[in-house]
This record gives C-alpha cells, structure tokens and sequence, in this order.
C-alpha cells in the first residue's frame, strides 16, 4: 500500500493546507482504493472555503476537499466483480444506505443517511489515494480520458435537472447562469432535443463559450429589472420560453424565471443562494408555472457517460485551468476570483 498520501485539508473559514493524510488500509469487500487522477473545483468547494459552510452545512473539523473526481483502481476488495486493478474510473461521490424508502424507490439523492464526498463530516477525494464503494464507481471507455470522467458529476446535475424539467425534442428552454451548471445545462438540454435555448450570465465570456457550445441565444445582464428582462427573452426567443433551468441561486434570476416562462411551463431550481428569496409567487400560481427544484442527482451518471462517450456531448471545452496537487490553493484562488476567465478548474493528483 503507498506510503505517501498527500491530500488539500480545509480546516476551516479560508484555511485550506496541502498536507500529508493517513493512507487508505485494506477495503472491505464491496471497495475499491483508488489512486486518484483529476479533480475539479466545484462552486461548493469554494464555498466552503470562503464561509467555513453551505446552509447547515458546517465545517466543524478538518475535512478534505473534492467530489467532481475520476482515479485508478489500485486495490479491489474480496467481492468486487466489476471492476480490476488498473480500470480507470469516475467517482460518484454520494453513497446512500440503499435500505430507505427513498433508496428503494430510485430517489437516492434524498436519502437522510447519504455519505457525500466534501460535505461535512465527510471527506472528499483531493488527494492521492482514497476509498469508494465499487458500485459507484463507473468505468470508462478507453477513448474517454479521466478529465472527462471527473466532468461527469455536474454533468449528472445537469442531466438531472434536466430530467427533472422534462426536456424532450422541440423544447425551448432558458437557462439563467453560464458558470459550470449552466453550460452543463445547456449541453444537456441540447443533447436530450432542445431546439431553441437562451442563456443568460453577467460576464461575456461565459456567453462567448455558451455559444460556442450551441446556445442559440444569449443575453446579458445589465439590469436588475426581472420583469423587462423576461421581455427581452420573449424577443430574443421568439416567445416565452417552455422551461427555465435557473442554475444561479440569484434573487432577480429566479423573479425572471418566473416572469420569463410561459404559462403552463416548468421552471426548476438548480442553483442555491440565499436560505429565503422574495419571489412572484401569484403569477407563477395563476399561470400554472410548474416549480421544481432538484438536489445533486440520482440514477444519472450511466446516461452522462454515454452522452460524453457516444459524442453527443463534449464536455472539454469547459476546462479552462489545469493545476497540479500542489498548487491547490492557486487553483481555488483562480476558480474563486473566475482569473484569466476560468470556467472549470481541474486539479491533476497524479
């Protein structure tokens, strides 16, 4: 078993250290110890590098960082069938108890009892060597590369959410926010049909990649006024759109959500920002605007791998940092502070 085990421990509110950390023993039967290769900085992480905690969601001990991840298998316990030393593998990074009613009805996201990489007390998978359940573990093809495999996970949010909005062909779609989620949102939607999508963001950039990557539409915004920018929306579409993904957790992004959808539309919550909002909750309620919101994902990653490896989706484009181990805490700083227009921000443990 390695000796070495270097890891990027948060030890509380912008006190992040790239330490050594205790070596992974022997798996149980139903593990596999993982020599991790790529993982990517995801909005949470930074949050809970610059607040010390998401919602009820408190660091309260040292915690090692990281779940958008992909490794090698380096040691295979008694039972695992699937899978051998040497495959290469992305890591879902929720393990539920598989024994509630939620488990047993497909929703596992929702289990209470779920072990989430990075969220306290849980530790993630920034480091060189960790331990995973087998069976969410995920093999890859050989012509899809690692980097890929660590895009699976907010790959999987976006196919969630758009599962969840009921995405098909000939949707049109809005999609408030071009950070990670947002453009993982807008290839999804693509992917699963979506013939016309607009997509808003406040930075340039963002809307540049955005088109790049098939938006028919962009917009930005420069106004607080949720009500005249739905109208522009409608303009720009052509009339309101079906379904709105609101991937910013924005108070004005979610009030345009709103006012932007058609009557009898679906509006889901993706991104998450203040606990309470103020939104227009009667014109939502008298236009039959359906409102749903999501929660990480469940049942997803087996169709995001196939959509990144049958070519529907190609998720390279998002990387726009690549950082090694050690210069973890240059990697969050450019993810924090979007430097040199970063978008996605990998970090190589090899």
């Amino acid at each position: 078993m390695a000796s070495n085990n270097l890891g990027a421990v948060l030890y509380g509110k912008n006190d992040l250290r790239i330490e050594q950390i205790s070596t992974p023993g022997e798996p149980k039967p139903d593990e596999v110890v993982l020599r991790m290769s790529q993982v990517g900085i995801c909005g949470s992480d930074v949050s809970y590098l610059t607040k010390g905690a998401i919602g009820h969601f408190v660091v309260k001990e040292p915690m090692v960082l990281g779940h958008e991840a992909a490794g090698i298998v380096f040691k295979v316990g008694s039972e695992v069938k699937h899978l051998k030393v040497g495959d290469r593998v992305a890591i879902e990074p929720g393990v539920p108890c598989r024994k509630c009613d939620y488990c047993k009805g497909g929703r596992y996201n929702l289990c209470p009892d779920v072990i989430f990489c990075a969220t306290p007390p849980d530790h993630g998978n920034l480091c060189q060597f960790y331990t995973h359940a087998a069976d969410f573990c995920y093999k890859l093809p050989d012509h899809v590369t690692l980097e890929e495999g660590a895009l699976l996970e907010p790959l999987s949010v976006g196919v969630h959410a758009c599962r969840r909005a009921g995405v098909t062909l000939g949707s049109t779609v809005l999609i408030c926010g071009a950070g990670p989620i947002g453009l993982v949102c807008l290839l999804t939607a693509k992917a699963m049909g979506a013939t016309n999508v607009c997509i808003t963001d406040i930075a340039d950039n963002r809307l540049n990649l955005a088109r790049q990557l098939g938006a028919e539409h962009t917009l930005l915004i420069d106004s607080s006024e949720a009500k005249e920018i739905a109208q522009r929306v409608s303009e720009k579409m052509g009339g309101m759109p079906d379904i709105t993904i609101e991937c910013s957790g924005a108070e004005s992004s979610i009030q345009l959500g709103i006012y932007a959808t058609k009557s009898g539309g679906m509006m889901v919550l993706v991104g998450l920002g203040p606990a309470e909002v103020n939104i227009p909750i009667v014109n939502a309620a008298v236009r039959e605007v359906d409102i749903r919101g999501i929660f990480r994902y469940a049942n997803c990653y087996p169709l995001a791998l196939e959509m990144i490896a049958s070519g529907k989706v190609d998720v390279k484009p998002l990387i726009t940092h690549r950082f090694k181990l050690e210069e973890t805490l240059q990697a969050f700083e450019t993810s924090r502070t979007g430097a040199g227009g970063a978008v996605k921000v990998i970090i190589s443990c090899e």
